[in-house]
């Protein structure tokens, strides 16, 4: 008789980091597509200007650290972390808002603490949440969809702002940002946030323009690209990338808190539906929370963690001075994940409780 032995924890999924950091930028193309056929070329501008400081970057750091870079370089988690807060930005963000931001992700957030596994806050978000605080003009000037807006924005216009301040006909960036009837855009979250500060309840906010269903299914683009990442995440847990306990758990907290406050006053709180699709709950549900390094890594301290994070979303979004609280929720649940993880450590296999030896 032949055995086949493995070593612990036999796990068969044998891919390295590398691998694992491409299948998660793999499973974010196709939100990447969506918002950037919706929000236009910056995007893709922002990604490529993101990559190539968290590349140089991470580079510069390892050689003066005298470690071996290209290696380090080729487990993708720079560039990961440089798409993910590219995505988080607004498209036609000046070039340095990108650049100080994955500077200070990749410098600070992660080398300062030793490089990757040793990060106590995702790098990403600590960035965003960083660059949210210091330049709040530049961080919520995002463009209305293509559809609504008042002037075509195309590659070069996108270029030329980003790099200028100025579309290549002299458009400032305000002036992109009109809709077609005349007024700026802003998320549905601050439209929203908005239209409940001035007295309006939650139905007549959503009159606006930009929640016009004729226009988009499930209200808004956001939806949509919501859905696209969605269906991303889906795939990584298919793929047994990431686990299912943090985004269930994440999208429940939420859910659970929208549908508790809708219920007990719709005419001032917006539904769950709203909450989940809107913002960037599914992104940061399944790419965001779930960095290994981190998040929670038992099975029950994800589902708490998860759930944490849902529930200080509802509560910043609500009460709180930013309309989407994800980046500070994950921030705030990242330092109590030692105490999390402390108290959720499974049983050691073959230990008894003294309850048990008497």
């Amino acid at each position: 008789m032949n055995l086949n032995l493995a070593s612990s924890p036999h796990q068969h999924n044998r891919r390295n980091t590398g691998q694992v950091m491409r299948l998660v930028i793999y499973a974010l193309i196709p939100g990447i597509i969506l918002q950037t056929y919706f929000f236009g070329f910056g995007t893709l501008i922002q990604i490529a200007l993101a990559i190539i400081t968290a590349v140089v970057t991470e580079a510069s750091i390892l050689e003066l650290r005298k470690r071996d870079f290209e290696r380090s370089l080729r487990d993708y988690s720079a560039v990961l972390t440089a798409v993910l807060l590219a995505i988080s930005l607004p498209p036609l963000a000046p070039w340095w808002v990108i650049v100080i931001g994955t500077f200070f992700a990749i410098a600070i957030v992660k080398q300062l603490y030793g490089g990757l596994g040793f990060n106590l806050f995702n790098p990403a978000m600590a960035a965003y949440v960083m660059l949210l605080i210091s330049f709040p003009l530049q961080m919520s000037q995002w463009l209305p969809p293509q559809s609504l807006a008042q002037y075509n924005n195309s590659f070069v216009d996108s270029w030329y702002t980003i790099f200028t301040g100025f579309s290549q006909n002299g458009l400032s960036l305000n002036q992109l940002r009109f809709g077609f009837d005349g007024s700026t855009m802003a998320t549905p979250l601050d439209t929203l946030r908005t239209g409940l500060a001035k007295g309006l309840t939650y139905t007549e906010s959503l009159e606006h323009t930009i929640f016009d269903s004729s226009i988009y299914s499930l209200n808004v683009a956001w939806s949509w690209i919501s859905c696209a990442f969605l269906l991303g995440g889906l795939l990584l847990i298919k793929q047994k990338v990431i686990n299912w306990h943090i985004p269930a758990s994440m999208m429940l907290g939420i859910i659970v808190m929208a549908s508790i406050m809708f219920l007990v006053d719709g005419d001032h709180y917006g539904s769950a539906i709203f909450h989940v699709f809107n913002g960037s709950i599914i992104v940061g549900a399944f790419f965001m929370a779930t960095d290994p390094v981190s998040a929670s890594t038992t099975n029950k301290g994800r589902l708490i963690f998860g759930a944490a994070i849902g529930i200080w979303v509802y509560l910043i979004r609500t009460w709180g001075g930013y309309p989407d609280a994800v980046a500070f929720a994950i921030i705030i649940m990242n330092m109590a994940v030692p105490l999390i993880d402390y108290y959720t450590r499974p049983r050691v296999y073959g230990h008894k409780t003294k309850a048990s030896t008497k």
